[in-house]
Formats: C-alpha cells, structure tokens, sequence
C-alpha cells in the first residue's frame, strides 16, 4: 500500500471514522446492517463518496486489516491471549465492513468474488471462536499445541485476505479499462484515468495489476486518437507511473509504444504540457535505476530526434517543472549510449542547458541542477566538450554547484544537494586535463573550496561521494596547477594515496574524551 508519513494524531484523526463503525459492529457481534432495496442507509460510509473515494476507502480499510493481522502475529509469539483474541474480533469486523462496504458501490461481483469473500468471513469466524476458546484454557501445554493451530488459522485468513484484494483492485483495474476501451465520451475516458493514475500511485504492485491487464496498451491507444488530444498529458502521466514496473515496460514494448512518444515530442501542434508528460515517461523508463533494459533496442532506433526534441523543450520551457522533465530525460539518455553524448554536442545542447541555469525562474531548484550537472559530466568524456564549457563560462557554474546547501533540510534536497557537489567535482576532474579548464578552474578559486569540501565533513553533510569526488578533482587540477597548494593540503590530500587521504578526512570529524 502506498502510505504517507503523516503525524501519528492526523492519522488517528482520518481512521477515527472506520474504527469507531468497528466498535459499532462488535456491539452488534459483528452482524451486518440490513439495508432495505429502495432506501440509502445513512449508517454506509461508501455512499457519500465517489467511485475513486471508495476505492481509497477499500485501500485504507484493507492498510488496516494488513496491520492488525501482522500485530496479531507479534502478540501470539508474546503468548498475550487476550489480546490476541480482541484483536482477532476486530479483524473479524473489519472484514466484514470492508465486504459490505465493497458490495454497496460494485453491483458486478463475479461468483469468485462471491466465493472467497464467503471463505474469508468464515475463516475470520472460525479464527475468532478458536482465540476465544484459548482464553477458557490455562493448562501451558495445551496453549502450546493449540498456538500452532492458531498460526496455521492466520496464515490461511492472511491468504484469503491477499487474494481477495488481488481479486477486487483486478476487477477495478478491468473495470476502468473497459472504461477506457469502450466510452467514446470524453468525460467518462478522462474519469475512467483519473480513477487509473490514482490507482497506479498506490504502489508498484497495482502497476502490475493495471499492466498485466492491458493498462499500458489502452492508454497509448488514446494517445493515438486525435478526438482525446486534451487527454494526452493526464494519459501520458499515468503511462510514466505504471511503466515503472517490468510488466508495464514489456507493454510498452509491444504496442511500439517509443515512436509514439517519439512522434508526440517532435510534433509541434501538440501543448508543452504534452510534450513535458512524454518526456516524463521518456524520464521513466530510460531511469538508470532500472534492471530491466529490454526495451532500449527500439529507444536507440529513435534516439536522436527524442533527444532533438528534448533539448528544444529545455530551450524554450516556460516554467521549472518542464525544464525538469525534459532535463531528466536528457540526463538518463546520457547514461547508457555516449552517442547521445555526441548529438548533444552537435545541438549546442551545453550553451542551451548552461543558459538555462542563469534562469533563476527556470533553473530554480538543486533538483533541476542535479539533472543539468548529470548531463554536463556524462558529455565530459568527449575531448570537445571543454571548449564548449569554457565558452559558455560553465567553469564558474560548477564552481557555484560546489557551494549546493540545501534551504529547507529536507532529506529528499538533501539528498540532491550532495548529488549536485558530486557531479560538478566529477565534472571537474574530468574536464580539467585540458589545460584551459584547468587554468579557468584556478581563476575561479576552485581548489579553495575543494580543500574546504575535504577537510570539513559539515560543508558536504558528511558525504563519502562528495570527499572522493573533490579529491579526485583536486590531485587533477595539483597536477595541472601545483603552485595552487599549500605544502600541508599537498602533503594530505595529494601525495598520499587516494584511500589514505580519504581516511584522513572521514576521520577528522572524531572527537576523542
């Protein structure tokens, strides 16, 4: 389940309304309320919510179940049997508000849901007379072979509570497909993917589900349509987040799915919002993150005018977000081909992206400098790179990305921050064996601030990466500038060898009483 990190009172706040309808039912041992054919029940939490509201119900409902049965599990391997068995009555309830629940908004069950739903509530019975019988026993070794018994109840309503919601988010998947497939209404298609992306956001194994089931294909067949232009961008971010996932990938593979986002990034007719969305899925599933590569056969074949494409996007990108997308993308590219290396040299891609980061409105987060600096150290292999990076003044960028805090001490910018010192260090390494850089590196006073990044952990937030990186751009620049150093910087972070050096810095921070 896709959870968020929210207080622990807020949370208690937003599940207060489903226990409290818990306890409702342990009052009435655990019997439902019957609703007559022609009247709404003021007492179903379902009926007062949309399609899409139900369905997070459902999840949240199932996050609660999932939780108690796993806190079961923990109290029975602590013999706490009373416990044990309170719990076991309100997962008991719970299940059968989740079915009752799940039954008032979908009228179309099939006789396998039927079934299982049947299995697990008398399975959730039996669970709950068993624990009770545990309570009226005090003899150990009787509570010890009934303990096993108990464990093997478990693993079977755990099962039978998997399978059904496996059951349930497929029928809905299936449900918002056929959707999807079938209206030709444009308000009912834009519903029906909405309804998906929130499902996709639930987590990897709903991606699979929608993939398994069509989810990838269905969506590009929109993509195909003119008729659902004013779709694309809300379906081409869906397609970004169930490609996440093998199966979504292997779908994409089948229905050529790459000469479409090819095709609507080099179209001009299309919105920004289009192409920012399909370079967002460009982004996804060229991630270097990923293990699965398959479909890159098909991405080389398309490769260039994808990234022509992107790089215009970065040019002419009115705002933050897209300049991110579209960097992204180009970043990942560069990663597992250096031909996109060379046709970003030949775009002027470098005098684009470092003019961008004079744009404060454009370039405006480490986020989005983290992307830019990724591309500059992957193009710094190529020998022609260093002309174009001392014409645009790139020397004194990476020298500013050395200096990347973060303002708001969020881990995720943090995180970033530190990838941004990284790169430009790299960077700097890399692009300082010609003798230009070099000599423009020492101008801007960069091996100052290397020594500063080495010999003080709280100025790279104690990052390993950080410290190989700048000592790795420092030995290269002493080499091309040795009148830079002092004789103890030299002595400390040159002359030794690269891991003696490191150990000397990641141990400067100890304090010894």
């Amino acid at each position: 389940m896709h959870l968020i990190q929210v207080d622990s009172v807020q949370r208690w706040m937003e599940d207060l309304k489903l226990m409290t309808d818990c306890e409702c039912m342990c009052i009435l041992q655990s019997k439902p309320i019957s609703i007559e054919k022609d009247e709404q029940n003021e007492l179903i939490l379902s009926s007062q919510y949309s399609p899409c509201d139900n369905l997070q119900l459902l999840l949240k409902r199932a996050w609660i179940i999932s939780t108690e049965l796993t806190r079961i599990a923990q109290k029975l391997e602590k013999n706490r049997w009373q416990r044990v068995h309170s719990m076991t009555v309100r997962v008991n309830c719970h299940v059968r508000s989740m079915i009752n629940e799940y039954n008032t908004f979908t009228r179309s069950s099939s006789e396998g849901m039927h079934q299982l739903e049947k299995l697990l509530v008398d399975k959730c019975s039996e669970f709950t007379a068993f624990t009770e019988r545990c309570l009226q026993t005090e003899d150990e070794e009787i509570l010890k072979s009934m303990k096993s018994c108990v464990n093997e109840i478990l693993t079977t309503v755990a099962q039978c509570f998997g399978q059904l919601i496996e059951l349930v988010l497929t029928q809905e998947a299936q449900s918002l497909l056929r959707q999807i497939e079938l209206s030709g209404s444009l308000y009912i298609t834009e519903s029906a993917i909405s309804s998906l992306f929130s499902l996709a956001q639930e987590g990897a194994h709903l991606c699979r589900i929608i993939a398994k089931e069509g989810g990838v294909v269905a969506l590009f067949k929109i993509c195909r349509q003119d008729c659902f232009r004013c779709l694309y961008p809300q379906t081409l971010r869906t397609l970004a987040s169930i490609c996440c996932v093998e199966e979504g990938m292997h779908q994409l593979e089948k229905v050529d799915g790459i000469l479409c986002l090819s095709d609507i990034l080099t179209d001009t007719s299309h919105s920004e919002a289009t192409h920012a969305e399909a370079a967002a899925v460009i982004a996804q599933i060229t991630s270097p993150h990923l293990t699965f590569t398959q479909h890159l056969s098909s991405f080389l074949e398309n490769m260039e005018e994808i990234v022509t494409a992107l790089v215009k996007l970065c040019q002419e990108a009115s705002s933050g977000e897209v300049f991110l997308l579209a960097s992204a993308a180009l970043a990942n590219i560069t990663f597992f081909d250096t031909m996109a290396c060379e046709i970003l040299l030949q775009l002027n891609a470098v005098k684009i992206l470092l003019a961008a980061c004079s744009d404060k409105h454009i370039v405006d987060t480490p986020y989005s400098r983290d992307q830019v600096v990724t591309i500059l150290a992957n193009m710094s292999v190529l020998d022609q790179c260093a002309s174009e990076i001392i014409q645009g003044n790139g020397v004194q960028l990476l020298m500013e990305m050395l200096f990347e805090k973060s303002s708001s001490g969020n881990p995720a910018e943090v995180a970033a921050c530190e990838r941004v010192q990284q790169k430009s260090a790299v960077t700097l390494a890399r692009l300082s064996r010609d003798p230009e850089v070099a000599e423009a590196a020492v101008k801007f006073s960069c091996i100052p601030r290397l020594i500063k990044l080495c010999r003080s952990p709280t100025e790279r937030n104690n990052s390993d990466s950080v410290l190989v990186a700048c000592l790795a751009a420092l030995r290269r620049l002493a080499v091309m500038s040795p009148g830079g150093l002092e004789d103890s910087d030299f002595q400390q972070l040159v002359k030794p060898r690269l891991v003696d050096s490191f150990l000397l810095c990641t141990n400067m921070e100890e304090s010894f009483v």
